[in-house]
């Protein structure tokens, strides 16, 4: 079974920092720790919300707003795509990963296609 694993949290530290090191460090180790166990399939962070575009069609007009969706403290951040056996499996690898740790991670069964 796929399970998508949704990062929410905080914007991501600047590039270069000290901080942002060490968050690509425990990223590297969380990503290699799945890929050794063989259920990794996709892992990616995502642009800063600022560079994000919300479209609605209404009435068969699209309209575009710059920006997220939704005004929130914490931001869709990015995704892993992995899968597993049953869903505590898969909930042991979410709690893996550093953005459990500072944000939060939403868990959701893929529907078979």
């Amino acid at each position: 079974m796929k399970y998508m694993i949704l990062l929410y949290g905080p914007e991501l530290p600047e590039q270069g920092t000290a901080e942002a090191r060490k968050l690509i460090d425990d990223w590297t180790v969380a990503k290699q720790a799945m890929d050794d166990a063989g259920v990794l399939i996709d892992c990616a962070p995502l642009q800063p919300v600022t560079a994000s575009t919300t479209v609605q069609v209404r009435d068969g007009e699209t309209l575009l707003t710059d920006g997220p969706a939704a005004e929130i403290k914490e931001h869709f951040g990015g995704f892993t795509l992995i899968q597993c056996g049953d869903l505590d499996e898969a909930l042991k690898w979410a709690a893996t990963l550093p953005t459990a740790h500072d944000g939060r991670v939403e868990v959701r069964p893929v529907i078979p296609t």
